[in-house]
Protein backbone atom coordinates (compact mmCIF):
# COMPACT_ATOMS: atom_id res chain seq x y z
CA UNK A 1 0.00 0.00 0.00
CA UNK A 2 1.20 3.16 -0.93
CA UNK A 3 2.23 5.67 1.93
CA UNK A 4 1.30 9.28 2.98
CA UNK A 5 4.59 10.44 1.40
CA UNK A 6 4.29 8.60 -2.04
CA UNK A 7 4.93 11.18 -4.33
CA UNK A 8 4.23 10.58 -8.32
CA UNK A 9 5.35 13.21 -11.43
CA UNK A 10 7.04 13.19 -14.20
CA UNK A 11 9.98 15.31 -14.42
CA UNK A 12 12.06 16.79 -16.78
CA UNK A 13 15.91 16.76 -16.92
CA UNK A 14 18.42 19.46 -18.87
CA UNK A 15 21.95 19.09 -19.64
CA UNK A 16 22.80 20.70 -16.49
CA UNK A 17 24.55 18.41 -13.83
CA UNK A 18 22.71 17.64 -10.62
CA UNK A 19 23.96 15.79 -7.90
CA UNK A 20 22.05 14.42 -4.72
CA UNK A 21 20.78 12.24 -2.20
CA UNK A 22 17.50 11.62 -0.41
CA UNK A 23 15.75 9.60 2.57
CA UNK A 24 13.58 7.84 0.89
CA UNK A 25 13.48 5.48 -2.21
CA UNK A 26 13.34 7.07 -6.05
CA UNK A 27 12.11 5.59 -8.50
CA UNK A 28 12.39 6.53 -12.22
CA UNK A 29 11.00 5.18 -15.51
CA UNK A 30 12.60 6.74 -18.54
CA UNK A 31 9.40 8.25 -20.61
CA UNK A 32 11.42 10.12 -23.69
CA UNK A 33 15.41 10.82 -24.17
CA UNK A 34 18.44 9.33 -21.97
CA UNK A 35 19.34 10.10 -18.61
CA UNK A 36 22.88 9.75 -17.55
CA UNK A 37 23.35 8.33 -13.56
CA UNK A 38 25.83 7.63 -11.50
CA UNK A 39 24.99 6.06 -7.86
CA UNK A 40 27.13 5.11 -5.55
CA UNK A 41 30.42 5.05 -7.93
CA UNK A 42 28.31 3.14 -10.64
CA UNK A 43 26.99 4.10 -13.75
CA UNK A 44 23.55 3.81 -15.24
CA UNK A 45 21.66 4.55 -18.75
CA UNK A 46 17.55 5.10 -18.41
CA UNK A 47 16.38 4.73 -21.80
CA UNK A 48 12.64 4.99 -22.64
CA UNK A 49 11.34 1.68 -20.60
CA UNK A 50 14.46 1.59 -18.78
CA UNK A 51 14.44 1.93 -15.08
CA UNK A 52 15.83 1.99 -11.30
CA UNK A 53 15.14 1.92 -8.13
CA UNK A 54 17.48 4.24 -6.00
CA UNK A 55 17.92 3.45 -2.96
CA UNK A 56 17.58 5.72 0.33
CA UNK A 57 20.83 7.89 1.16
CA UNK A 58 22.20 6.68 -1.91
CA UNK A 59 24.24 9.54 -3.51
CA UNK A 60 23.21 10.30 -7.33
CA UNK A 61 24.62 12.17 -10.20
CA UNK A 62 22.48 12.74 -13.13
CA UNK A 63 22.07 14.89 -16.27
CA UNK A 64 19.81 14.50 -19.63
CA UNK A 65 20.91 13.52 -22.96
CA UNK A 66 18.63 15.97 -25.22
CA UNK A 67 15.18 16.70 -24.31
CA UNK A 68 14.85 13.51 -21.00
CA UNK A 69 11.21 13.00 -19.20
CA UNK A 70 11.28 10.51 -16.63
CA UNK A 71 7.94 9.23 -14.62
CA UNK A 72 9.66 9.86 -11.16
CA UNK A 73 8.11 8.16 -7.83
CA UNK A 74 9.42 9.32 -4.30
CA UNK A 75 8.52 6.47 -1.71
CA UNK A 76 9.07 5.89 2.30
CA UNK A 77 7.29 2.29 1.12
CA UNK A 78 9.88 -0.24 2.46
CA UNK A 79 8.34 -3.01 0.03
CA UNK A 80 10.69 -1.16 -2.65
CA UNK A 81 13.56 -2.75 -1.19
CA UNK A 82 12.19 -5.80 -2.58
CA UNK A 83 12.08 -4.71 -6.22
CA UNK A 84 14.79 -6.01 -8.91
CA UNK A 85 17.22 -3.15 -10.13
CA UNK A 86 15.69 -3.22 -13.46
CA UNK A 87 11.70 -3.22 -14.36
CA UNK A 88 9.78 -5.83 -16.33
CA UNK A 89 8.90 -5.30 -19.92
CA UNK A 90 4.95 -4.55 -18.23
CA UNK A 91 5.93 -1.37 -16.39
CA UNK A 92 6.57 1.16 -19.42
CA UNK A 93 2.58 0.89 -20.53
CA UNK A 94 1.52 2.06 -16.74
CA UNK A 95 4.21 4.13 -16.66
CA UNK A 96 2.98 5.96 -19.92
CA UNK A 97 -0.51 5.90 -18.75
CA UNK A 98 0.16 6.99 -15.71
CA UNK A 99 2.67 10.03 -16.97
CA UNK A 100 -0.83 11.03 -19.22
CA UNK A 101 -2.90 10.76 -16.52
CA UNK A 102 -0.94 13.16 -14.12
CA UNK A 103 -0.50 15.50 -17.56
CA UNK A 104 -4.65 15.39 -17.06
CA UNK A 105 -4.59 15.80 -13.31
CA UNK A 106 -6.93 12.86 -12.42
CA UNK A 107 -6.97 12.52 -8.55
CA UNK A 108 -6.69 8.43 -8.92
CA UNK A 109 -3.25 8.43 -10.64
CA UNK A 110 -1.56 10.51 -7.94
CA UNK A 111 -3.63 7.77 -5.34
CA UNK A 112 -3.15 4.68 -6.98
CA UNK A 113 -0.11 5.20 -9.13
CA UNK A 114 2.09 3.86 -6.85
CA UNK A 115 0.45 1.30 -5.80
CA UNK A 116 0.38 0.03 -9.62
CA UNK A 117 3.94 0.93 -10.26
CA UNK A 118 4.90 -1.29 -7.43
CA UNK A 119 2.70 -4.11 -8.15
CA UNK A 120 4.15 -4.09 -11.86
CA UNK A 121 8.14 -4.03 -11.06
CA UNK A 122 7.88 -6.51 -8.41
CA UNK A 123 9.10 -9.91 -9.83
CA UNK A 124 6.35 -12.80 -9.87
CA UNK A 125 6.81 -14.87 -6.76
CA UNK A 126 9.81 -17.44 -7.86
CA UNK A 127 9.38 -19.62 -4.73
CA UNK A 128 6.37 -20.74 -6.16
CA UNK A 129 7.64 -23.57 -6.46
CA UNK A 130 8.40 -24.98 -3.58
CA UNK A 131 4.49 -25.11 -2.81
CA UNK A 132 4.61 -27.60 -4.68
CA UNK A 133 7.21 -29.60 -2.77
CA UNK A 134 9.84 -28.65 -4.39
CA UNK A 135 13.29 -28.17 -2.62
CA UNK A 136 15.09 -24.67 -3.22
CA UNK A 137 18.58 -24.96 -4.32
CA UNK A 138 20.76 -23.61 -1.33
CA UNK A 139 22.69 -20.60 -2.58
CA UNK A 140 26.37 -20.82 -0.91
CA UNK A 141 27.11 -17.06 -0.34
CA UNK A 142 30.93 -17.21 0.51
CA UNK A 143 31.40 -18.68 -2.94
CA UNK A 144 29.40 -16.41 -4.30
CA UNK A 145 31.54 -13.34 -2.66
CA UNK A 146 34.60 -15.45 -3.49
CA UNK A 147 33.38 -15.04 -7.19
CA UNK A 148 32.61 -10.94 -6.77
CA UNK A 149 36.07 -10.70 -5.38
CA UNK A 150 37.50 -11.50 -9.19
CA UNK A 151 34.80 -9.53 -11.02
CA UNK A 152 34.92 -6.50 -10.10
CA UNK A 153 36.19 -4.89 -12.68
CA UNK A 154 33.29 -5.90 -14.74
CA UNK A 155 29.39 -4.06 -14.56
CA UNK A 156 27.52 -6.93 -12.90
CA UNK A 157 23.86 -7.02 -12.71
CA UNK A 158 21.66 -8.97 -10.95
CA UNK A 159 21.22 -10.97 -13.65
CA UNK A 160 24.93 -11.97 -13.34
CA UNK A 161 25.10 -12.65 -10.28
CA UNK A 162 22.01 -14.45 -10.29
CA UNK A 163 23.15 -17.26 -13.10
CA UNK A 164 26.39 -17.89 -10.60
CA UNK A 165 23.53 -19.71 -8.64
CA UNK A 166 21.63 -21.15 -11.26
CA UNK A 167 18.23 -18.76 -10.65
CA UNK A 168 16.73 -16.03 -12.67
CA UNK A 169 16.95 -12.48 -11.32
CA UNK A 170 13.79 -12.09 -9.87
CA UNK A 171 14.60 -15.39 -7.95
CA UNK A 172 17.95 -14.51 -6.58
CA UNK A 173 16.21 -11.16 -5.52
CA UNK A 174 13.47 -12.90 -3.42
CA UNK A 175 16.42 -15.23 -2.27
CA UNK A 176 18.78 -12.40 -1.37
CA UNK A 177 15.85 -10.48 0.44
CA UNK A 178 15.23 -13.56 2.28
CA UNK A 179 18.68 -14.90 3.23
CA UNK A 180 21.13 -11.68 3.48
CA UNK A 181 18.00 -9.03 4.41
CA UNK A 182 19.27 -6.66 1.59
CA UNK A 183 18.21 -6.43 -1.85
CA UNK A 184 20.79 -7.84 -4.56
CA UNK A 185 22.67 -4.06 -5.17
CA UNK A 186 22.48 -3.53 -1.87
CA UNK A 187 24.10 -6.94 -0.81
CA UNK A 188 26.50 -6.00 -3.66
CA UNK A 189 27.90 -2.77 -2.39
CA UNK A 190 28.34 -4.54 1.43
CA UNK A 191 30.41 -6.96 -0.42
CA UNK A 192 32.28 -4.72 -2.17
CA UNK A 193 33.07 -2.34 1.16
CA UNK A 194 34.17 -5.42 2.74
CA UNK A 195 36.44 -6.53 0.60
CA UNK A 196 37.61 -2.81 0.30
CA UNK A 197 38.43 -2.67 4.08
CA UNK A 198 40.00 -6.15 4.25
CA UNK A 199 42.39 -4.76 1.06
CA UNK A 200 43.17 -1.41 3.10
CA UNK A 201 43.65 -3.41 6.50
CA UNK A 202 46.43 -5.44 4.44
CA UNK A 203 48.47 -2.21 3.55
CA UNK A 204 46.93 -1.58 -0.18
CA UNK A 205 46.64 1.78 -1.03
CA UNK A 206 43.83 4.00 -1.60
CA UNK A 207 43.87 3.82 -5.48
CA UNK A 208 44.68 -0.15 -5.94
CA UNK A 209 42.11 -0.61 -3.70
CA UNK A 210 39.66 1.31 -5.58
CA UNK A 211 41.13 -0.19 -8.98
CA UNK A 212 40.43 -3.62 -7.37
CA UNK A 213 37.33 -3.07 -6.18
CA UNK A 214 35.86 -1.99 -9.14
CA UNK A 215 34.60 2.04 -8.11
CA UNK A 216 35.15 4.59 -10.00
CA UNK A 217 38.20 6.36 -8.64
CA UNK A 218 39.35 6.64 -5.03
CA UNK A 219 37.51 9.29 -4.05
CA UNK A 220 34.76 7.43 -4.80
CA UNK A 221 35.78 4.51 -2.57
CA UNK A 222 36.49 7.16 0.50
CA UNK A 223 32.97 8.38 0.14
CA UNK A 224 31.34 5.02 0.34
CA UNK A 225 33.62 4.32 3.54
CA UNK A 226 32.77 7.42 5.05
CA UNK A 227 29.24 6.96 4.48
CA UNK A 228 29.38 3.82 5.57
CA UNK A 229 30.94 4.86 8.98
CA UNK A 230 28.40 7.64 9.33
CA UNK A 231 25.38 5.02 9.13
CA UNK A 232 28.06 2.69 11.31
Amino acid sequence: MSTAHDKLNVREYGASHGSHDHAHFQILVGLEGTLELEIAGRGRRIATGDGCVVPPGERHDFEGRGATRCLVLDSNNPAWSQAGVAPLPTVLPLARYLAQALSMDLPRARNVGADLLLEAWLPPNPLAHECQGQPRRPIDWCALSQWLSANWQSPLTVADIARQVHLSASQFTARCQAEQGDSPMQWLRRQRLAQARVARARGLSVSETARQAGYRSPSALTAALRRESAHG
